[in-house]
This record gives C-alpha cells, sequence and structure tokens, in this order.
C-alpha cells in the first residue's frame, strides 16, 4: 500500500487498532463453547435420545437458519430481475481488475467472456503477481500487450507486472491505478454471463448509497466422477448460499461479497483503506471494515448481490483441494470474527451486531457440533445402543425433509432471481437433501475443523489450490 491507502486501512482496521470488547460479546462466545461442552459431558450418562444433544442442537440452530431466510426471502417470492435502467440513468465508469499467479490457461476464456458483455468496462488491468508461467508471452503474443503499452486490438486491455506479494496487496496495487467509478475484481478462473456487468453497471447508478455489491457464482468442475459429484454438491451448497445473502442484505447485514466477482465504488474502497493482506479471506474482512466504517461515521452504507449478474467459476474438483479450501475459508472467517469480537451483540451496528454477528458467533462452533454429533452417533451404533440410534435416525429423517424444503424454495428463488438461468431441479435437490448428511456436509465440517487448527496455529498460508487443467497452481 502506498502511505495513503495504508494510513486509511490502519485507521479503519480492528485488526491494527483494536476495540474494546463488551463483556455481552465475550459472553456470547464463552456461552457457545460452554453449551458444547455440557453437551457432549451428558452423552457420557444418558443411555436415551438426550445422550445426542449435541446433535439436536445441531439440527434445532440449523433449522432456526433455513426458517429465518424464508422468512426475510418471503417477500421476493414475487421478485422478478430489475429492468435495465440505461436509458434513465448516467452509467458509472467501470474497471475490472484481474489478480492473477500463473494463470496463462485460463486467462484468455476470462477476456474473452468480458469482451462478450453487452456493457463493456471502461478498464480492464490484469495484475500479474509475479506470475512464473507464459503469461507474458502469452498476452503479448495474442493481445499485443506488455507493461508498458495497451493492447493494440482492446485498447482498454492494461497490463501491471508485479513482485509477488499475494492477492490483497495485487489488488491494491492494482486500486491505486484505476480511475473509474467501479471497480471490479475477477478471478481468473472466472468467467462473466450474458449482462453481467451490466447488471452491476445499473445497481450502482440506482443507488448511490451502494458501495459494494457481488455477483452470484456458478460452480463448475472437471469431468471426472470426482469432479462431477463436487460440481453437484456445491452448485446447491451456491444455491442455498446465494438466498441467504438475500435474506441478509434486506436487514443490511450481508457480510459476504465474493472476490471472485464483486464490485466496489472506488472511493469508499480507498477511504477503508483498500484490502487486507493478513487476511485469509480479504473479501470477507473488506466488507466488516466498510460497514463498520459506513456506521462510525454515519453514511449510510449499503451492500447488495445483483440477482442478474451471473459468472461461472471453477471450483475444488478433488476432495483434498476442496478440504484446504474451506481450511482457509474458514480459518479467514475465524480471524475476521476475532478482529471484529467487539461488533458482536453491540446495538451501536444495528441488526448486523444484534442479529447477524451472534449468528456468526454461534458459526464458529458449528462444524464442531456437526463432527461431534457424527461421532456420538457412531459411538451410539458400535455400543450397542440401537433404539437410541434408531430415534437419532428418525430426527436425521426430519431434517432431511427439513433440508428438502429448503432447497425446493431456494431454488425457486433462484430462478426468480436469475430469470431461469439455473440446471437445479427438485428431483436432484432431493438427492443432495439425502447424501449430504454423511457425505458433503463431513468434508464440510472436517474442512473447517482444518481452519479452526490452522487459525489455533497463526496459520496465515493460502496452501497449494487445484485447478481442473492439468497444472497445479498456488491458490490465489
Amino acid at each position: 500500500m502506498t502511505l495513503s491507502l495504508r494510513a486509511a486501512f490502519d485507521a479503519a482496521s480492528p485488526r491494527v487498532t483494536p476495540r474494546p470488547m463488551p463483556l455481552w460479546s465475550l459472553m456470547i462466545y464463552l456461552a457457545m463453547l460452554g453449551v458444547w461442552a455440557l453437551l457432549f459431558g451428558r452423552a457420557l450418562w444418558l443411555n436415551n435420545i438426550w445422550a445426542w444433544s449435541a446433535g439436536i442442537v445441531y439440527i434445532l440452530y440449523d433449522t432456526m437458519l433455513m426458517s429465518m431466510v424464508a422468512w426475510q426471502t418471503w417477500p421476493l417470492r414475487h421478485a422478478l430481475p430489475t429492468p435495465s435502467t440505461t436509458t434513465q440513468l448516467p452509467r458509472p465508469t467501470i474497471g475490472i481488475v484481474i489478480a492473477c499467479y500463473n494463470e496463462v490457461l485460463h486467462i484468455p476464456a476470462t477476456l474473452d467472456a468480458i469482451f462478450a458483455q453487452s456493457v463493456q468496462p471502461d478498464l480492464i488491468l490484469i495484475a500479474d503477481d509475479g506470475s512464473t508461467d507464459d503469461t507474458a508471452w502469452m498476452l503479448a503474443d495474442r493481445y499485443d500487450l506488455t507493461a508498458t503499452h495497451a493492447s493494440t486490438s482492446h485498447p482498454m486491455l492494461r497490463w501491471l507486472q508485479l513482485p509477488r506479494m499475494g492477492k490483497a496487496q495485487a489488488l491494491n496495487a492494482a486500486l491505486l491505478k484505476m480511475n473509474t467509478d467501479i471497480v471490479v475484481t475477477l478471478d481468473a478462473d472466472t468467467f462473466l454471463q450474458d449482462g453481467a456487468l451490466e447488471n452491476i453497471s445499473d445497481a450502482f447508478a440506482r443507488d448511490p448509497k451502494l458501495v459494494a455489491a457481488g455477483g452470484i457464482l456458478v460452480p463448475f468442475c472437471d469431468t471426472s466422477p470426482t469432479g462431477r459429484a463436487m460440481e453437484f454438491f456445491q452448485t446447491y451448497e451456491y444455491i442455498r448460499n446465494v438466498i441467504s445473502r438475500f435474506a441478509w442484505m434486506r436487514i443490511n447485514s450481508l457480510l459476504l461479497i465474493s472476490g471472485a466477482f464483486a464490485a466496489f465504488r472506488r472511493e469508499p474502497l480507498i477511504a477503508v483503506g483498500g484490502f487486507d493482506a493478513e487476511c485469509l479471506v480479504e473479501d470477507y474482512e473488506l466488507t466488516h471494515r466498510m460497514h463498520r466504517y459506513s456506521v462510525d461515521h454515519d453514511l449510510g452504507w449499503t451492500l447488495s448481490i445483483v440477482g442478474g449478474a451471473l459468472a461461472r467459476t471453477e471450483a475444488p474438483s478433488r476432495i483434498s483441494a476442496f478440504l484446504r479450501q474451506r481450511r482457509r475459508w474458514f480459518a479467514g472467517f475465524l480471524q475476521t470474527q476475532f478482529w471484529n469480537r467487539d461488533m458482536t451483540g453491540n446495538g451501536f451496528y444495528g441488526q448486523l451486531g444484534t442479529r447477524m454477528l451472534p449468528i456468526k458467533a454461534m458459526d464458529t462452533l458449528q462444524p464442531i457440533y456437526g463432527l461431534t454429533a457424527f461421532f456420538l452417533l457412531v459411538v451410539l451404533i458400535v455400543t450397542g445402543h440401537g433404539l437410541v440410534a434408531l430415534s437419532v435416525g428418525g430426527l436425521i429423517a426430519a431434517k432431511i425433509a427439513a433440508d428438502f424444503l429448503a432447497f425446493m424454495w431456494s431454488i425457486h428463488l433462484y430462478k426468480r432471481i436469475t430469470g431461469g438461468r439455473t440446471n437445479a431441479n427438485f428431483g436432484a435437490a432431493l438427492l443432495a437433501a439425502i447424501l449430504e448428511p454423511f457425505s458433503f456436509q463431513l468434508l464440510r465440517h472436517a474442512g473447517a475443523a482444518w481452519g479452526w487448527l490452522a487459525f489455533l496455529r497463526g496459520n496465515n498460508e493460502w496452501g497449494v489450490g487445484a485447478r481442473s487443467v492439468a497444472t497445479e497452481n498456488e491458490a490465489g
């Protein structure tokens, strides 16, 4: 960061300038841990269904969240994609930053998707984070692009050659080169769909208080059997997550706008200091900082998800890559929760403080509850408590039915929000609801438990990610 950007970050970041943690915030976190210890202990001396109390609490909590999402999004049941406002409002200028490292195989397809947009960006900046592959040769050969000259075939295309510094620092370096109203961050393996930039542009034109907006990501994996299975589960996971974000957006408590396809108003982004290089999930941390800055300065900023802005993004195709991804995500989530612990339960931050962040506090232990429930169920079966295990099975069956209803609602709403652009269907959703508790959900919890270990050890390394192509690149 330059001195000015660094100074803005230091002033806005609770990591650099910590706030005192109120007693009620501490009590919320201690209560979550204490309840888990009590419920786990109960299993040691009970021989009935209450021996599985940890699982019961886990099911009740997850069902409560699903019910809350349905309640908050019920008014959207008749919502349709917002029509274009091109003729009514002036469009803001848009710049796209593609921070990449060794992505020579993905960049051409990413750029082709941008060039095919109905609304073209005013600037495309490839922030090359010290690539050691053929990125430089490809840019020069295919686009006549060098570090000192814009592309002759696409004058808006520029290349920023950087030493290896990490994604967040590369984004900050690119941010200082941007002069557009809106800055879009786009991963090199994320491909915009028709109308994505137009819908992003319209969203910012309509709402002058909008400072950050996310598109809707559609995951894809390779065509191997494992890849197909991982794409199946992640597709329905992403759909439910999108609907959940719409629920929180309605009470201005949206905390996750994926940096794989995100848009920010440039001046507010600079005001809060850009991206935090010390966080494993710089996009998630940034939204917290934006909410905090807005409340502290009484600015009334809003954050949003744009239903018509879709992009396909590459997701892990192998279990090992998935676990590493979720380790990083959850460790970064814990980092952000810890740095913003003073906001939890704090009425000064409105419903974000009193509703969203206490739920996120509970989410820190949700995977531990989930793995504990599975472990206790196995113990009940192995130790011959068949009747108790059968009762537990009944609860799990009821939870699967509730999950299927949540899937149905999510798919219905997702189709309306995205204009029907999804291959999801109710039959596949039923299969996902049945299989998830004994497969994909356990993988998610295992990755999150690994994230806990990384957080406690202070490990802020991204690790290695896997691509669907024949090479493995460092995630970033």
